[in-house]
């Protein structure tokens, strides 16, 4: 099959807008042509870039010095560390003032230690586990511009996960991760227990498949939000550290303080000198004596920034990677990395809630899901929006997750005939005037929620929109302030079908509050008190099954008949997996720099190469 010139100069014209190369003259292309085309402009795009994985390896000592200048896409909503779950740049900013128990190392395969050691002690004939943990040396809440330290005690974790992450009215993410379910099908609860300042355990109430998963965690000054909450309960803990407190009174044990707050302008950080972990020569990361944020209100203006010098770093999106690849002569170096592991998703409203509408209907309907999936054209999401630099995702798994088999693959892949057939097996056909009809001869018609900053977004749902519409569908694409968005998820239930990212299961388990139905970020439907179908009930059941199975060969056979029940019920369907580029400053020595799909960009252990 052969394109018309004019189609074929539209492509071209297209590519080269992100390609290293330009196209004069376009004659006719077939699509191998134009497949080929977009496959020599990726590869272009990744032999002019560098490509330095992280793989283990041992950093240098560096020295201490600089400013670090980066940039946030707006305002912090609370410096709260509860509060700013549900605000993603709240919880950037508070997640440099703390740190995780224990780390995963994806190299290995396997946990490492952070900032505790632990032991799992496991008896399978008493069905009984109880992690060890044992707090390292050198950890202190320490305050900007003081020399007063708090040296951190088992109290502020054991204290923070029964009274703040254990207490439901808090609606804290780590709630449902305290329960696992007994082989009678009641609830068991993990039990955190102080043995002394340094040493606790998790005690559970049966053997599970990866404990550190339910067992780590970020720590909090509970000594602070302890007395918070005998003095005000549920408000006291909520209300403290407010967007309109004084940074310098928040306690940090993480890379660095937060200085200074100017809203609208700037966050300044000051890199915390007693941070646990130290170089060769006992010298506390990170090396940049401080990190300037610029807020700043778009993607547009934060490149202009990287070009002018006044940013240290930044990720180029497809619009701009041409140019950013270009101009690494003025003093910057790009680095790439294959496809993300995550992938952003498109779901559908099945809250009862919502019953009574037209599309509560449709979107109840596993076949009118499956249409949509094959309504979704990936190949072109990937020309159009991605300029080639993306693949397809077919898979529920990533592939850093032990239980990824490649053999289980989405079915219901980019065809319009197919998508129309599903439709017509549950009643759905064209009127006269070549609009869907359902089978109560209601227009076929949804709205499709999406990030308003989000650009690629936009593109994505835009040539959604345009696919539908060859089958008589329509769909209204709706840009929504991102907290509005998390607000329709988790609260309102307003709304109808959204585009959206949850990261990667890079664990079977990971995810406890989206996959089971009793989650509090269900997409589709949270909060279930009972699974509201059977294919849910299968859902749970496996999930459970599989957190509880230590036998790796049970337990893929568990995992595996659970990712084609998902694959197959397209609750949710997954996009593309972008390739991600990365671009940073010259001035900075770079030895200690990686960058990867696993572990993003590495910039921890960078040190100032120009004074």
């Amino acid at each position: 099959m052969a394109l018309t010139k004019t189609a074929a100069a539209a492509f071209c014209g297209a590519l080269a807008c992100a390609a290293l190369f330009s196209c004069q003259k376009v004659p006719e292309m077939t699509l191998e042509e134009i497949d080929e085309a977009r496959e020599k402009s990726s590869k272009e795009f990744f032999t002019a870039t560098k490509s330095k994985p992280y793989k283990g390896q041992e950093y240098f000592s560096g020295k201490v010095g600089g400013v670090w200048n980066g940039a946030c896409m707006g305002d912090p909503k609370t410096f709260n560390v509860l509060v700013a779950e549900r605000d993603g740049q709240s919880a950037g900013i508070m997640d440099l003032t703390s740190d995780w128990l224990f780390d995963y190392d994806f190299e290995k395969r396997e946990w490492v230690p952070q900032c505790a050691f632990f032991e799992i002690e496991a008896d399978q004939k008493k069905d009984s586990l109880t992690v060890h943990v044992t707090l390292r040396d050198g950890l202190y809440w320490s305050f900007v511009n003081s020399d007063k330290k708090v040296k951190v005690t088992s109290d502020d974790i054991v204290w923070w996960y029964d009274e703040i992450s254990g207490d439901e009215r808090f609606q804290s993410s780590a709630y449902s991760g305290q329960f696992v379910t007994m082989s009678d099908g009641s609830e068991g609860r993990v039990r955190a227990v102080k043995i002394d300042d340094k040493r606790f355990d998790f005690v559970f109430p049966r053997v599970v498949a990866d404990p550190l998963l339910s067992a780590n965690d970020k720590f909090k000054p509970s000594w602070i939000y302890k007395k918070a909450k005998e003095e005000g309960g549920v408000d006291g803990v909520k209300n403290l550290f407010g967007i309109d407190s004084d940074v310098q009174e928040i306690p940090s044990m993480g890379m660095w303080h937060i200085e200074s707050y100017s809203p609208g302008q700037r966050l300044v950080f000051s890199r915390n000198k007693n941070y646990w972990q130290k170089d060769s020569n006992g010298q506390a990361i990170p090396y940049p004596e401080k990190m300037v944020w610029q807020i700043i209100g778009d993607q547009n203006t934060s490149y202009l920034l990287f070009t002018q010098g006044k940013l240290e770093s930044y990720s180029p999106p497809p619009e701009n990677l041409d140019d950013v690849i270009r101009g690494q002569e003025k003093g910057w170096t790009v680095f790439n990395a294959d496809g993300s592991l995550g992938a952003q998703l498109w779901s559908f409203n099945q809250n009862p809630k919502n019953r009574g509408e037209a599309f509560y209907d449709w979107f109840c309907k596993k076949e009118f899901r499956q249409a949509m999936s094959c309504l979704l054209n990936r190949d072109r999401i990937i020309s159009q929006t991605y300029r080639g630099l993306a693949y397809p995702k077919y898979d529920f798994f990533p592939e850093g997750n032990p239980f990824y088999n490649p053999d289980i693959q989405l079915e219901y892949k980019f065809d319009l005939k197919k998508a129309e057939a599903l439709l017509n097996k549950i009643g759905f056909e064209r009127g006269e005037d070549g609009r869907m009809l359902d089978d109560k001869k209601r227009p076929v018609e949804f709205d499709l929620s999406i990030a308003s900053s989000a650009a690629s977004s936009n593109d994505i749902a835009q040539i959604i929109s345009d696919e539908c519409k060859k089958i008589g569908i329509k769909v209204n694409v709706r840009q929504t302030d991102f907290q509005k968005l998390v607000e329709s998820l988790t609260a309102t239930f307003d709304w109808q079908s959204i585009i959206i990212g949850l990261g990667s299961n890079l664990f079977p388990s990971q995810g406890s509050n989206v996959w089971p139905s009793s989650g509090n970020l269900h997409l589709w439907h949270p909060y279930q008190q009972k699974p509201a179908t059977d294919w849910e009930a299968r859902c749970d059941f496996l999930y459970n099954e599989g957190s509880y199975t230590a036998d790796k060969l049970a337990a893929q056979k568990i995992w595996d008949e659970y990712q084609r029940l998902i694959l197959e019920e397209c609750p949710i369907i997954y996009l593309v997996r972008p390739a991600s580029f990365y671009a940073i400053s010259n001035k900075w020595n770079l030895d200690n720099f990686y960058y990867d799909n696993l572990n993003g960009a590495k910039t921890d252990w960078v040190w100032l190469a120009v004074d």
